[in-house]
This record gives structure tokens, C-alpha cells and sequence, in this order.
């Protein structure tokens, strides 16, 4: 059974295999090699990919989208309150978690940002079974470099919900260094640092290739900065001008600015190769069209400060390294957004006019690392994975909170992994028979501002005067990122351990559970409404064809007139009744065919079978 390799991305998503030697990116029931990260609920019906984005303007509130956004955050989160304002979906907060609320069947649902990405990754499993035509339950998925444990475990979380056996998360850039350097074949050690931006993440990783061995050197990024931001800066300017032409704000239609949205994305595409493109909304609200032109020197313009920001991670990320710009041999550019102009122009000004590499697919190279290090990790034989290693770091600092409420660190960010860290602690009060210890990760000096990731408590200390009592206190991270935290109180056997598989806050195995069960229900639906539709379709056909039949009677024909006439009049009523019952059940479909069939016997049987 071959193993996928899944590109979880803010925008589209993409997944592939490789087995029997080959590397494929497979494509989905439309021959596409990218589905849009699109989940809609309409009419009953769940929605997901082209079907769900083509429907949104017409069903803004119910149409889902940029849940890796959500995913792992807390609503509180200043990027989440930003966004809210901008979503026509409702976000609202229950138990403590940002759901994000939609309507079907007349009910309402409070979905959680991993169930609707175990939706998608639901979707991309189905469009690899149904291209290799055999079931697959084996993955990997990316995320961006700079995630935090949180939302690293709610994308393994989605894995899981998803019915996926989640082999390992890695890093986005990370997988696509894989693609670029097994593609490659290179056989001289080089650093090569991938500049990954994406629809709604950027991510900047720094890394030592020799032959089959990747070894992540660091990582820097920002997991809210991507195409997504670009389109809104020129949809807040379309926005201003409306209002100051027309005295009107859009803002105030849900489906309008959904229309705007779409434009500004297809104008920015367009932009990447033209140096003018035309804006054309009909009738966008109360009557308004908005027609213009937009320049890449203004698009460039509305961006400049993003752009520009850009080029912080890579700054970061060759400092964490202790590497100059001059010592990176190729610069490969990966993500959709890197084929921005300015955004190719900033990067190769940065590195003082050094060719960019741009040689693997930006859409497509995350998908094909995944798929290489899936298929390494279950054992694939292949010549072309042979002795492939790769070695990651942790992407934040872990740590834990002193009594002052500083971090105090134990592990510094882009540390290589597996590793095992050091630090002495002792107590802060006097006759202290209790500690706990809470770990964070993050860079903030204080521990508050950093995420919260776990705390246990230490007891039966023994009781003496403050500072006297000391812990030994252990960080390890293992391959998969799993971090272990022990503390031993110094000579006595006292000592207590903890393993951070799950962030605070995150799902139980219960909840996990339930949203399985859940995803079944909601594939049972779907596979309800594939049916009706497949049977209304053929009433619809049958009840067509032999009305085309009909109205072509002639004399002579195997049936006479009267017949005629009666079969005319049952395929018209048929038709008409079929546009006004579109949601009935599939029995109720079958009943009317099997009964039309049998009004329509005379010209069946004249027809050839």
C-alpha cells in the first residue's frame, strides 16, 4: 500500500504518492493538481473544493475557508480577531474554542478549525484512492516551518479525524528542499535556503544538502503573512474608493466582498505577468459596479510595506544559522506567491543579484517532498531514496516559567533534533514541600506571552530554607518533535516526568473520536446525495429523451397516437415536477422512473437496445 504525501495549504491543497519509482502529483476528479481549500455546506449538501469556492457569493456565511489560520490558535489571538473582521463565516468562541458556525439542514454546526481541515485532508485521501485505485491510509502532511506545537498537534489531529495513519508533520520547506534536492541528484555538499510563500504563510528555512542527507541548520517565518494579505490590501483600496465615489460601503454586503475578493486574487495572478490588468464587478451592491485598471507599480504599491517585510525571516533565519547571504549556494523559491515580481526582484536584491533557483514547481514541490520522505519512512526500496536522512530543528525556544514569571530557556530555537538539554532550578521559598513547572515555547521574555504547552506538579519535596533544595531539569525532543520533560530533585530518588504530546487546550483522544464518527456521518450524507442526484439525473435524461422521442411521432410509428400523446404529457409533467423536487429521497426518484418507464413502454420498445 503506497504512502501520500499531503500539502495542507491556507488556499489550495495538493497531495502525492510515489511508488513503484515514480513520483506522481495527483490530480483530482476535475484533473486539477491543486484543490482550493474551500469547505461549503448548501441545501443539505457539504461542499469541498471547486464545488464549495464556485458557490461562495451566492453562500458567503456557510462557505469555509483559511482554516489554517485557525487552526491551533486561540480566539483571543490578535491575528484571529483581525481576520474575523474580514471572514463572512462567524467565528465564535464555545468551551473556551474558536468554532466556526454554519447552517444545514436548518440546524446550526459549531466546527472546530480540525474538523474542517480533516475535511480536506478527507478529500485529498479519497482523490489518491480513487487514482490508484486501492485504499490509502499512510501520510504525511506539512505545515509551516514556524508552527507552534499547538498547531502542529491539531494538523496531526485533522490527520487522524480524517481516518489517516499520520506517519510524521514536517515542515513545509523542509519537504520542498527533499524535492529539490533528490530531483536534483546532487552529489556536493551546499547550503541552499528555501524561501516558501504561500497563500497565507511564509516561511524561511536555511539548510546543509550533501547527496541524500538534509540537515535543517534553522527556520524563521510568519505564519500570517501570504498571498491572502496581498489580496486584502487591494481589496481595503477598493473598498476606499467605492465609498469615496459612491458614498457606500461595501463591507456591509457579506457576498460582495466575497465577489471583490475573487477579482483581487484573479488581478494579482494576472499581475505577476502583466503590467495592467482591468477590475470588472457588475452590479456589486446597491447597483454599483466597480470598473477599473490596477498597475503592478500600484499593486506593488498598496504592498510595499508586506513585501518588504518579506525579507525579516530571511534576515533571522541566516543569523540563527551563523551563515552570511554569500555562503547560501541556491536560493530555491517555493509557494505560489513567489512568482509576485517585486517579491522575486526583493529576494534577489537581498542576495546582492544571485540568480534565483525557481526550477521545482511552486505549487506542487511540498506535495512531492512529503510524498518522497512517506514513502522512505515505509520502507520504499527505491534506488532514489537510498540513504535519504533528515534532520530538523525545533522552531521556537522551550522552556519553563521561573517564580518572577520570566522564561527561563532550555532549549533555544532552531536546536537540532533529537536533542537532550540541561538546567538547574531551585526553590523560591522557604520549607517548600510542592513545585510546579510549566513549559512554554516561544521567544518573549516573559512566559505568559509565550504558548502555554503543559505543567506538572513535583511533590514531596524536602522541606528546608529557599535556594537549598535544587532540581535537575531535562528537555528532550525526539525525531517526530515530541518533547519530554523530567525534573529530579538532586540527592533523593524524587523525581517526575511528562510527555507533551497534546497542548493545553487541545483535542482529547474523546473528542478526536467523536469527530470521526462525525466525519462518517457527514461521508454517509455525501454518498446519500451523490445517489439522489445520480438518480434524479437519469429521470431527468430518461424523461428527456423519450419527450425528444415523442415530439418527433410520425405516422407508422410502433405506437399510436393516443399513446403518443399520453407519454408526452407524463415526460413534461415528470420534467416539470423534477425542478421543483430536487431534495427527495432516492426511493422516491426510483419510484417515479420505474413508473415512467412503464407509461413509456410503446416507444421503449421500438428503441434499439
Amino acid at each position: 500500500m503506497p504512502a501520500i504525501g499531503i500539502d495542507l495549504g491556507t488556499t489550495y491543497c495538493c497531495v502525492a504518492t510515489f511508488h513503484n519509482g515514480m513520483l506522481e502529483i495527483i490530480p483530482n476528479e476535475h484533473g486539477n493538481l491543486t484543490t482550493p481549500s474551500y469547505v461549503a455546506f448548501a441545501d443539505g449538501r457539504r461542499l469541498i473544493g471547486e464545488a464549495a469556492r464556485d458557490q461562495a457569493a451566492l453562500n458567503p456565511r456557510n462557505t469555509i475557508y483559511d482554516a489554517k489560520r485557525l487552526i491551533g490558535r486561540r480566539i483571543d489571538e490578535a491575528t484571529v480577531s483581525e481576520d474575523r473582521k474580514n471572514w463572512p463565516f462567524m467565528v465564535v468562541e464555545d468551551e473556551g474554542k474558536a468554532k466556526i458556525k454554519v447552517e444545514s439542514d436548518g440546524q446550526s454546526l459549531l466546527l472546530l478549525p480540525e474538523e474542517v481541515s480533516s475535511m480536506l485532508l478527507a478529500k485529498m485521501k479519497e482523490v489518491a484512492e480513487a487514482y490508484l485505485g486501492q485504499s490509502v491510509t499512510d501520510a504525511i502532511i506539512t505545515v509551516p516551518a514556524y508552527f507552534n506545537n499547538m498547531q502542529r498537534q491539531a494538523t496531526r489531529d485533522a490527520g487522524l479525524i480524517a481516518g489517516l495513519n499520520v506517519l510524521r508533520v514536517i515542515s513545509e520547506p523542509t519537504a520542498a528542499a527533499i524535492a529539490y534536492g533528490l530531483d536534483k541528484k546532487l552529489r556536493s555538499e551546499c547550503n541552499v535556503l528555501v524561501y516558501d510563500l504561500g497563500g497565507g504563510t511564509l516561511d524561511v528555512s536555511v539548510m546543509n544538502i550533501n547527496e541524500n542527507k538534509f540537515v535543517v541548520r534553522s527556520t524563521f517565518g510568519n505564519t500570517h503573512l501570504g498571498g491572502q494579505d496581498f489580496d486584502q490590501n487591494m481589496v481595503n483600496f477598493l473598498v476606499k474608493d467605492v465609498q469615496r465615489k459612491h458614498n457606500v460601503d461595501v463591507r456591509e454586503s457579506k457576498s460582495a466582498m466575497h465577489r471583490l475578493r475573487t477579482e483581487c486574487e484573479r488581478v494579482k495572478r494576472i499581475l505577476s505577468a502583466e503590467l495592467e490588468a482591468t477590475i470588472d464587478v457588475d452590479d456589486i451592491y446597491q447597483g454599483i459596479s466597480v470598473k477599473t485598471r490596477m498597475s503592478r507599480a500600484k499593486f506593488e504599491e498598496l504592498n510595499a510595506e508586506l513585501f518588504k517585510s518579506t525579507l525579516e525571516p530571511v534576515k533571522m533565519a541566516l543569523r540563527d544559522a551563523q551563515l552570511n547571504k554569500g555562503d547560501i549556494d541556491e536560493v530555491v523559491l517555493v509557494g505560489g506567491s513567489t512568482r509576485i515580481p517585486m517579491i522575486r526582484k526583493l529576494v534577489k536584491e537581498f542576495f546582492d543579484g544571485k540568480r534565483l533557483n525557481v526550477s521545482i514547481n511552486a505549487d506542487e514541490a511540498i506535495a512531492h517532498g512529503a510524498a518522497l520522505q512517506a514513502a522512505n519512512m515505509i520502507g520504499d526500496q527505491s534506488e532514489k531514496l537510498k540513504n535519504l536522512v533528515m534532520k530538523d530543528v525545533t522552531p521556537l525556544s522551550l522552556g519553563t516559567e521561573l517564580y518572577d514569571g520570566r522564561m527561563r530557556v532550555v532549549i533555544r530555537r532552531n536546536s537540532p533534533i533529537p536533542i537532550t538539554a540541561f538546567k538547574g532550578l531551585q526553590t523560591t521559598q522557604d520549607f517548600q514541600t510542592e513545585c510546579t513547572f510549566s513549559v512554554y515555547e516561544g521567544e518573549r521574555a516573559m512566559a505568559a506571552d509565550n504558548h502555554f504547552l503543559d505543567s506538572f506538579l513535583l511533590t514531596g519535596l524536602q522541606p528546608a530554607r529557599r535556594g537549598l533544595v535544587k532540581f535537575d531539569v531535562t528537555f528532550h525532543v525526539d525525531e517526530d518533535g515530541i518533547l519530554t520533560v523530567s525534573v529530579a530533585e538532586r540527592g533523593t530518588n524524587n523525581c517526575g516526568k511528562i510527555k507533551i504530546t497534546k497542548a493545553q487546550g487541545g483535542l482529547t483522544e474523546e473528542d478526536i473520536e467523536r469527530m470521526k464518527r462525525d466525519a462518517k456521518r457527514f461521508k454517509a450524507k455525501d454518498v446519500e446525495h451523490n445517489d439522489r442526484i445520480l438518480i434524479w439525473n437519469a429521470l431527468n435524461s430518461f424523461a428527456y429523451s423519450i419527450k425528444r422521442k415523442a415530439e418527433n411521432y410520425k405516422v407508422g410509428c410502433d405506437w399510436n397516437r393516443e399513446e403518443n400523446k399520453a407519454i408526452l404529457a407524463e415526460c413534461e409533467k415528470t420534467l416539470q415536477w423534477l425542478e421543483v423536487n430536487r431534495n427527495l429521497t432516492r426511493a422516491t426518484y426510483e419510484k417515479k422512473l420505474a413508473e415512467l418507464e412503464e407509461i413509456c413502454r410503446p416507444v421503449t420498445r421500438s428503441m434499439p437496445q
